[in-house]
């Protein structure tokens, strides 16, 4: 039961934000608020100060869905802040990108405190891969100066993923070196003033293989360690999916505070099942890895030679060259047996992937995985043992080892040590025989297994990949389960009106508070139509062409425009079948990147002119175009999801395999749920209005249809 004083104290912080920034408070705003509080505010702590499992089977989860306008970070924040105070716990506050994270940060909190009264100090958290490593990029200038005793060694062992750096990434990085010494940078990727590549900043990143910590001579500069320094003290920490997942991986607590001590609130949560099933999946690529394999025992015995002490060090080293050769032997029996399992030629053509039907392996792979499994398990073995001895070593003021040579050698362990524990999860999970029902019920889950084609230099290579169908199970028992309370929140969180689809990916307990409170907006002020000339999509010549012929008549001449795709290369007909005056006027997804094609089209909108987005899925989410820089919102064909992906695929195939309907169950929610997304581009404030068109004639000759069009916002409709 949520307490009187506790109540009065939310309500005060709200009054006092709605007065001090002179707004009406939002009939959707004031239900999420208490919802909110009742959820978190009711659960029971033990003489632990824990929540009371025995007392709280699920009631300790809250889930609102909130539409466009209800102002619900605002909301979150009013009612789980003093809430997590009040229980003595930590508020961790996690949203999909680290773009929205640094917006809670640099803009909501501080209007928080600002304007509610509310007194509390707030972190933001990123990972290690955000920040730059002073002691990566100290030795990289350093190799590159000639002053380094490996001059390229370092590059050189691991160049399948850090090739060596053009004159102008150097240049980049003397640069960076330099705004450091002078306290112009913090070290954090996200503060430098440019955009930098991703092939830039991997050499001078790390992970926690890596890093050599609390022993690393730049500690007292580390952007890293700063920053978590800071997280200890903080009750309210805004981090991010990824994070949060990596923190779970780990055992949680590793990175964050333990799940047990912790509140969370999960913005933008419609994202959280597919990115746990990333974090929770295993991958290989077979001819990467044997290259990789080669190129570590022959350069085993320099490190010996540099780093050897004479001990357990060098008892591990010596151990290692058999079970990388033997490693390496078995992936090359992996390569002829994947060409002759795998089949990537279907009926349009090449595809890249191969998927094993309810995840079963054929006996000779398994057997190879098994043997592969043991090779990875004693080449992690060993490098772990070297890892800590050469830990040891970076603490004892007398060591026999040259510190400069520790240091050197540590980051590239750690890789290979990561390296190691990569390929024998991905081995295990293939040596693995699931358990099966039979008949196949919803109690056991396979794994999706499958071989990617990936390009690698002028050829291929073969990814060997698994991954569970579901994260559902994974989060129940890492984070439901565990923690002291969590509230779940985005635009988008039901599908065809029923949170089921969220339950089934999310595995979110059933007796979970579950609301959806309603958006400010007046639908009305919006029109969906389905013109007479849209045809049905499952055509794709016929739909490419009636799409050709309808837009220029759709277009409009003054303002801005959306037009949606679900397939780049029927995005790129259309454009090329246009007139040339309709081109002119068109920025097309992937001539530029996403910020310089939205502030182009804001520029023409802004002098008055008219100009068309045409974009893909990443642009059916996350835009935000008010007013007259989106009166028009097209939508090709409905988006039901590529019918290949190898994990929806295997989810579809057990669906199946257990009496399920997976086009009714699956595919029709997903695809009613990215509508809805889709369309909601085109109101953005209260005052906006405009049309969303919709191209593909199946959402009215279709059964599936009305269910689609009557989970979308109460627009009128125009059905021609």
């Amino acid at each position: 039961m949520l307490n009187n004083e506790l109540k009065q104290t939310i309500q005060t912080a709200y009054r006092q934000f709605l007065s001090n920034r002179t707004l009406q408070p939002r009939h959707g705003q004031k239900l999420m608020i208490a919802s909110i509080a009742r959820t978190l505010g009711a659960i029971e702590r033990n003489n632990a100060g824990q929540r009371d499992p025995l007392k709280s089977d699920g009631e300790h989860i809250c889930v609102v869905e909130a539409g466009t306008g209800t102002g619900k970070t605002v909301a979150y924040l009013l009612a789980a802040i003093p809430t997590a105070l009040a229980q003595d716990k930590t508020l961790v506050v996690s949203t999909a990108t680290v773009a929205l994270q640094e917006q809670i940060v640099h803009k909501d909190l501080p209007e928080l405190m600002r304007h509610s009264g509310l007194k509390f100090e707030y972190s933001l958290a990123k990972g290690r891969g955000r920040y730059l490593c002073l002691s990566k990029l100290d030795q990289l200038l350093s190799e590159f100066s000639g002053s380094g005793s490996g001059s390229g060694f370092t590059l050189d062992l691991y160049a399948d993923e850090s090739p060596q750096p053009a004159a102008t990434s150097i240049a980049l990085y003397r640069h960076m070196a330099d705004q450091m010494a002078s306290g112009s940078w913090d070290g954090d990727r996200d503060n430098w003033p440019d955009t930098i590549d991703t092939a830039d900043w991997r050499p001078i990143t790390t992970d926690h293989r890596q890093c050599s910590g609390r022993r690393c001579p730049h500690i007292s500069s580390c952007s890293f360690f700063r920053a978590r320094e800071k997280l200890g003290k903080s009750p309210v920490i805004v981090a991010n999916h990824d994070l949060l997942l990596a923190d779970l991986a780990l055992g949680g607590g590793a990175i964050l505070p333990p799940p047990e001590e912790t509140i969370y609130i999960l913005d933008e949560a419609h994202h959280l099942p597919e990115k746990a099933l990333n974090h929770f999946s295993h991958n290989s690529r077979v001819g990467a890895t044997t290259n990789w394999l080669e190129q570590a025992n022959k350069n085993l015995g320099q490190m010996l030679g540099e780093i050897g002490d004479g001990a357990e060090l060098e008892r591990a080293g010596e151990k290692l060259p058999a079970p990388l050769a033997s490693a390496k032997l078995h992936l090359e029996q992996v390569w002829p047996m994947l060409e002759a399992l795998c089949e990537f030629e279907d009926e349009r053509g090449l595809r890249k992937h191969h998927r094993f039907s309810g995840g079963v392996l054929p006996e000779n792979l398994v057997q190879l995985a098994e043997q592969l499994r043991h090779d990875f398990d004693e080449i992690e073995t060993q490098l772990g043992k070297i890892q800590q001895a050469v830990q040891r070593m970076l603490e004892d003021v007398h060591s026999p080892v040259p510190l400069k040579d520790l240091e050197r050698w540590h980051p590239i362990l750690g890789s290979w040590h990561g390296r190691a524990e990569n390929n024998l999860a991905l081995w295990a999970n293939y040596a693995r025989e699931d358990a099966v029902d039979d008949p196949p019920t919803t109690s056991l889950l396979p794994q999706a297994r499958w071989v990617a084609l990936a390009e690698w230099g002028s050829a291929f290579d073969f990814e060997v990949c698994s991954s569970p169908i579901l994260a559902a199970k994974t989060l129940e028992s890492s984070l439901w389960k565990r923690c002291f309370g969590a509230v779940l929140t985005s635009a988008t969180l039901t599908a065809l009106g029923r949170f089921e689809r969220l339950k089934m990916r999310a595995g979110t307990p059933a007796n979970a508070d579950y609301q959806v409170v309603p958006s400010p907006f007046d639908f009305s002020r919006a029109e969906l139509r389905v013109p007479h000339t849209a045809v049905e999509a499952n055509n794709t010549e016929r739909h490419t062409n009636a799409v050709i012929d309808a837009l220029p008549n759709l277009l409009e001449k003054t303002g801005g425009t959306l037009v949606l795709f679900s397939s780049r290369r029927q995005m790129e007909t259309v454009f090329q079948a246009l007139p040339g005056s309709w081109k002119q006027l068109i920025l097309m997804q992937g001539q530029q990147s996403r910020q310089q094609l939205l502030k182009k089209h804001c520029q023409t909108v802004d002098a008055g002119g008219s100009s068309v987005l045409f974009g893909l899925a990443s642009f059916a989410e996350g835009l935000d175009l008010p007013g007259d820089y989106c009166r028009h919102v097209v939508i090709a064909k409905l988006p039901f999801a590529v019918p290949h992906d190898p994990i929806e695929a295997a989810l579809a195939e057990w669906i199946e395999a257990c009496g399920g309907n997976a086009f009714m169950q699956v595919t029709v929610p997903d695809a009613a749920l990215k509508l809805v997304q889709a369309s909601g581009r085109l109101l953005r404030n209260e005052t906006d209005s405009g049309t969303v068109t919709l191209l593909d004639r199946r959402v009215i000759t279709k059964r599936y249809g009305r269910a689609i069009l009557d989970a979308l916002p109460p627009f009128t409709r125009r059905i021609e």
